[in-house]
């Protein structure tokens, strides 16, 4: 096994060429890749700029592990608890109207492979995976460019004295603030329309054992994954809230556009305590303590910003790719991070294999990838984003309001009668949507949701 170098260890490294590959960035992605090669064979080196893996990672908490579990001995991986409820919420200033679900498969293991975890843990577990296989880690560096040689990628540079190290492959597995990847000119900066910011805190509380289970109504292991939408979610802005329950903390946090947070000069603190205000969160989180506050950028952007993933001497992984899917219903990243770093992986030992170099020996992740259910997932609901944002009043204010006030006059208690209410309950909600053919039309609109 070759053994974990942490920051401090190695001053001066000097790795030119003792490796088959390098992988930036320690997270998902990066560690699914490295430990897939190792386990073929190769000698990776792990670059992670963080003083451990998962130490710069920020996310909002489910992790999605039907690829970590067939790659890992995931008995002893760190999990918080498994998604036993995901309820959706529809959040206008001051109401909620909301659907939740709770199979009792879920209950069951593997627990539809849906975890909360904490990434300063899980990460670092991860990454001890791909070293047990045999991958050098080193920690509290950071890469700061790419070595070409006649125009091939052969390397990195980094912050360290002498820090240039070669090798024949370089997977970039940087994250969504991919700055090596653009610097390199591996891909565009995106437009802030296609990136989100996402802010999010852990929150404990001192001294009230069980408080989690008794708000959440949970038992032993099972945790909750809650959305939100609406006004009383992000504002004007497009892009929605969360809670996650971990053991003994909560994460709670909200994501929305970058071109809205600037167009409306709204911060994300002040979004998240307006959340973390709203009626139907405040109770949730009542008596609650910060103990970590973390902000990140999100990749929005879908299958059409997927830039290219290989070339001459380099694959692009995981976020730093866009890999990212969140259509409302369905917000997932985890898995497809490390779906890429696999497929990546596997690519490179092929091609290494093979003694072959460049783009088109590598043509076998991307190759993989689109057969794979993330460029499917992303393909599948590429028109979401544009359809919700010419809906977006209508869908984040006009509809949870209507939603709101169809539930307090279908259920309101006084001496008319049940049918006057029931008439008025779906008149407040088709006159949301332009009567019966608007409503007709927004439903065809987004069919592909559940079809």
């Amino acid at each position: 096994m070759t053994p974990e170098l942490d920051g401090d260890a190695v001053a001066d490294p000097n790795y030119d060429d003792e490796f088959d590959a390098i992988v930036v960035g320690a997270g998902l992605a990066g560690s699914a890749a490295a430990l897939t090669m190792a386990n073929r064979g190769l000698e990776v080196l792990l670059i992670e700029r963080g003083s451990s893996p998962g130490a710069k990672n920020v996310f909002g908490g489910v992790c999605y592990t039907p690829t970590i579990r067939e790659l890992t001995d995931f008995d002893g991986a760190p999990l918080e608890r498994y998604v036993a409820e995901r309820r959706f919420s529809m959040l206008s200033r001051n109401d909620e109207t909301a659907v939740s679900i709770s199979p009792g498969e879920w209950h069951e293991a593997p627990h539809n492979d849906s975890y909360t975890v904490l990434r300063g843990e899980f990460d670092e577990w991860f990454a001890e995976q791909a070293v047990e296989a045999g991958t050098t880690l080193v920690t509290s560096t950071t890469v700061t460019g790419l070595v070409r040689k006649n125009g091939r990628i052969v390397g990195v540079e980094t912050d360290r004295p002498d820090g240039t190290i070669r090798a024949p492959y370089v997977v970039l597995a940087e994250g969504g603030n991919s700055l090596v990847s653009e610097g390199a000119d591996l891909k565009a900066t995106e437009t802030r329309e296609n990136v989100a910011v996402g802010v999010k805190e852990v929150l404990e509380f001192p001294g009230r054992d069980e408080v989690i289970e008794d708000r959440f109504r949970l038992t032993d292991d099972a945790g909750v994954s809650y959305h939100y939408f609406g006004e009383g979610a992000v504002g004007d802005a497009f892009g929605g809230g969360f809670i996650y329950t971990n053991d003994d903390t909560v994460s709670i946090g909200v994501a929305y556009r970058i071109e809205d947070a600037v167009a409306a000069d709204q911060s994300p603190e002040a979004t998240l305590n307006a959340f973390k205000s709203h009626p139907a969160v405040a109770p949730l989180v009542r008596d609650a303590r910060t103990v970590e506050y973390s902000a990140k950028t999100i990749p929005e952007g879908g299958a059409e910003s997927i830039p290219d993933l290989v070339h001459d001497g380099a694959a692009i992984v995981g976020d730093a790719a866009g890999l990212v899917l969140n259509n409302g219903v369905h917000l997932e990243g985890t898995n497809m991070a490390v779906e890429s770093g696999y497929h990546a992986g596997n690519a490179i030992a092929r091609a290494a294999d093979q003694g072959r170099v460049g783009a088109k020996a590598l043509q076998a992740y991307p190759d993989a990838l689109e057969r794979s259910f993330v460029v499917q997932n992303l393909e599948r609901y590429a028109w979401m984003m544009d359809a919700v944002e010419a809906d977006r009043d209508l869908l984040f204010e006009d509809l949870p309001r209507a939603f709101a006030d169809a539930g307090t006059e279908y259920f309101r208690m006084d001496r008319t009668p049940k049918e006057a209410h029931a008439e008025n309950a779906k008149r407040a909600v088709l006159d949301a949507v332009g009567g019966w053919t608007g409503a007709a039309k927004l439903a065809l609109r987004y069919r592909k949701v559940v079809t």
